[in-house]
């Protein structure tokens, strides 16, 4: 069974549209990370899936069953664009609050629980608005773990966190996954982040889904190259430029080549031409590149 299964999903917002058929499969037990540009119906999807918009068609069900059948819609948690919090009270009494609105029987324990699963525990008595952009993001998420739902949406949770706040956001993505049973779908800007816990992607461009892949396709579809560094950069970008087809220099100052059969083969040339390599390596692309080069390829370039 699958978490969500959306068909021919389509929104328009008057004259615009948002929405152009998309399709899209999350599998029970998924990290889904939900990849576009702004403006690509990423947020307008979310959106439909935890029922605050309406679509114009197609189907979209949750678990098997419609997603607006009220069942299947109390097993949703949502954090979509900032915690719905009061800022002069505190954590735990936001927390409180929702969960009387939930009409959580053992409220405390619940409250108790959440705190400790998003590393809050220890600022349970701070006021919503001396907590930072991190805290505040998880506060969103134990919010939207309330009620034990087995599928979380999170819209953008990881963008303006610091190094530490992003790997204690990672933590917490896998943490609900293995150890609570819950289908996480997470929309992010930061891929090289977001590459880190994902074991499914999606990336959506125009309304239309492009792309869905696994992790482990991610990582056989991603291209190697061989990156190196010598003494004049420039010389040996030209010198392997008369050979490959393919050499650029990336930000740390190293040349990747793309289409060498090895190492030893670019050294050997170099070698010829009068030139010494410092350092020599082959790796591979990552998510955000992997994305880049999709989107130029869909673009003609």
């Amino acid at each position: 069974m699958n978490a969500i299964e959306i068909r021919n999903l389509t929104k328009s917002f008057g004259e615009k549209q948002a929405l152009r058929g998309l399709d899209m499969t999350v599998p029970v037990g998924a990290i889904y990370g939900f990849i576009g540009e702004n403006g690509s119906g990423k947020s307008t999807t979310e959106k439909i899936v935890c029922g605050l918009i309406h679509p114009s068609g197609g189907t979209v069900k949750l678990f098997g069953r419609d997603y607006t059948d009220a069942d299947v819609r109390a097993k949703v948690g949502v954090l979509i664009e900032a915690p719905g919090c009061f800022p002069n009270m505190s954590v735990w009494n936001n927390l409180m609050l929702q969960a009387a609105n939930l009409d959580i029987s053992d409220a405390e324990e619940e409250v108790r629980k959440v705190l400790k699963l998003v590393r809050m525990e220890g600022a349970a008595s701070n006021k919503f608005k001396n907590c930072s952009l991190g805290m505040k993001q998880r506060i969103g998420i134990a919010m939207a773990l309330l009620g034990n739902p087995t599928l979380l949406v999170l819209d953008e949770p990881i963008n303006g966190l610091d190094a530490d706040g992003m790997r204690i956001m990672r933590e917490v993505l896998v943490d609900v996954t293995r150890n609570y049973g819950c289908t996480v779908v997470v929309s992010s800007h930061i891929l090289g982040e977001l590459e880190k816990v994902a074991t499914h992607y999606g990336i959506v461009r125009g309304g239309k889904m492009i792309k869905e892949m696994t992790a482990a396709e991610l990582e056989a579809g991603c291209r190697t190259y061989v990156a190196l560094s010598t003494k004049d950069i420039g010389k040996t970008k030209a010198a392997l430029g008369c050979k490959y087809s393919r050499v650029e220099e990336d930000e740390k100052g190293y040349l990747r080549v793309y289409d060498a059969e090895s190492p030893e083969e670019i050294v050997t040339y170099l070698y010829e031409k009068g030139i010494l390599v410092r350092e020599i390596k082959t790796d591979k692309i990552g998510l955000e590149e992997y994305y880049i080069d999709l989107m130029n390829e869909k673009e003609g370039k």
